[in-house]
């Protein structure tokens, strides 16, 4: 496991996040997004964006290279106190640590900002994306079913919670 340093995101990451969200885009089968990310269009969605809560970046102290990022933000259709989770890992680093250590981060922050859960969701093709919010302690909350994709193809979205304050 490379040694990582996790840090909010800033503007001149983009490029670099761009780059690793765009290769897990372009292998398919894993996330709901379709399109490639500008730096530009990537820092209004998850570094800096008026819906941003926070984005952290997980950085190893070696290489320099940023291994995976994690944003919180607002989405239309949760409650204001609900902020929603994305994360991403670069192929080929998954199972280091990475997104369990940008959670810690996270959850600490959406403390500080007073929500009261986080929500993700989840393709339900994504076994890896399934099991990593269930190792965090997320919980299932619903599901929505048959949504459709790009080429024609539906998949069922897995929503899942995590309470940050007793219900």
């Amino acid at each position: 496991m490379p040694d990582i340093e996790v840090r909010d995101a800033r503007r001149e990451d983009a490029a670099e996040l761009a780059e690793l969200l765009n290769a897990i885009i372009a292998r398919g089968g894993t996330t709901a997004l379709e399109d490639p990310f500008t730096p530009e269009r990537l820092a209004d969605a998850y570094i800096d964006g008026p819906d941003t809560l926070c984005c952290f970046v997980a950085v190893d102290r070696v290489t320099g290279r940023i291994e995976g990022f994690q944003a919180l933000g607002r989405y239309a259709g949760l409650p204001l106190d609900v902020g929603d989770i994305g994360t991403f890992a670069r192929l080929g680093g998954t199972q280091q640590g990475t997104g369990s250590a940008l959670f810690a981060a996270t959850r600490d922050r959406a403390v500080e900002l007073g929500l009261a859960a986080i929500n993700a969701t989840i393709r339900a093709d994504n076994a890896g994306g399934l099991a990593f919010y269930a190792g965090q302690g997320f919980q299932d909350a619903s599901i929505t079913p048959a949504v459709p994709l790009k080429d024609g193809s539906r998949v069922d979205r897995v929503n899942k919670r995590f309470a940050l304050k007793p219900a």
